[in-house]
């Protein structure tokens, strides 16, 4: 978490900001306390998309749906204000780093039986996040936040709105929908999107985790490289445990229709939740004790005794 700014707002709604926690295409995202004291997490729309009203209307469709979302491996939607000079959205907030950084903190990707229960999980929170007639469309490890008791995945649905500002809009406010390494073929081609383009991107985030490398290649090797070998080549899933590479490869199928749904790649993973392994921990014993340190450093956060003169976020 990085300390405020003078730029940053000091309230948001009804939420006293504690510090950032970072940035993105939509906006920023800080961490917060409400009057009650819960901790969340919100949202806060840049300036130049709260000005396209269809981006509005959209972004209001999005959180009004997101709010329905049900299901324990999901954070929740928990307040929003769609009408405010910067609309912004607050989720309840997960005290944890996100998978891209447990990964890529470790030399080792995670053991297969860790990736399997991570399956069943994002698995869980994709079914909970269709019923609830939303597509992610950004499903990537920096938007899985990892606890000890399991995934947390997090800026769902809200990533439609972004439909509204395409073409020059895009250039102007520098905004890409989806994240290249981990769209689906579809999304790259710019086609109209089902439930199955998360499936797609599942089975990439799987791969990064079992293997530490993305399956299509990083953005070093180029954007437009990176894409292509998405819509048209196959994913390089060298050292995938043999355990995982048909569920994987099954998810990064071309065609939309021969993927499976979030339920049966649910029920194919349920084996790794059940038998004389269920109670024991999910993750290894030295990530697990790294999450508890990042916890407790997070959850000490404690707001300003002396505000900062920060402006407030206007109505």
């Amino acid at each position: 978490m990085e300390a405020l700014t003078p730029d940053d707002p000091s309230r948001i709604g009804p939420y006293r900001l504690l510090g950032r926690l970072g940035a993105g295409g939509m906006g920023r995202v800080f961490l917060a306390r409400s009057e009650g004291g819960r901790t969340v997490a919100v949202k806060l729309v840049r300036p130049e998309l709260a000005e396209e009203a269809e981006f509005r209307r959209r972004f209001a469709q999005e959180v009004a749906a997101a709010r329905r979302v049900g299901g324990e491996w999901t954070a929740p939607v928990l307040d929003a204000d769609t009408d405010a000079r910067e609309p912004w959205v607050a989720t309840g907030y997960v005290p944890g780093p996100s998978l891209h950084a447990v990964v890529a903190g470790r030399p080792q990707p995670l053991p297969e039986r860790s990736v399997r229960i991570l399956a069943h999980r994002l698995a869980q929170a994709l079914t909970a996040i269709h019923t609830a007639g939303l597509i992610h469309r950004d499903l990537k490890p920096a938007n899985v936040l990892v606890t000890i008791d399991g995934p947390r995945v997090i800026d769902f649905g809200i990533a439609r709105a972004l439909d509204a500002v395409t073409g020059d809009n895009r250039t102007r406010t520098g905004v890409v929908i989806g994240s290249p390494g981990y769209m689906s073929p579809e999304q790259v081609r710019g086609e109209t999107l089902t439930p199955a383009s998360d499936v797609f991107s599942l089975g990439s985030v799987l791969a990064f985790a079992a293997t530490r490398r993305q399956p299509f290649g990083t953005s070093t090797s180029g954007l437009h490289a990176v894409m292509f070998r998405i819509a048209q080549e196959e994913a390089d899933l060298t050292g995938l445990p043999d355990g995982l590479a048909d569920l994987v490869r099954a998810c990064l199928a071309k065609d939309p229709a021969e993927r499976p749904t979030p339920a049966e790649v649910a029920d194919l993973t349920a084996e790794a939740n059940e038998g004389d392994d269920a109670d024991l921990p999910w993750l290894p014993g030295a990530v697990l004790a790294d999450l508890g340190r990042r916890s407790a450093e997070l959850l000490e956060a404690e707001t300003p005794a002396s505000p900062l003169p920060a402006r407030p976020q206007g109505p």
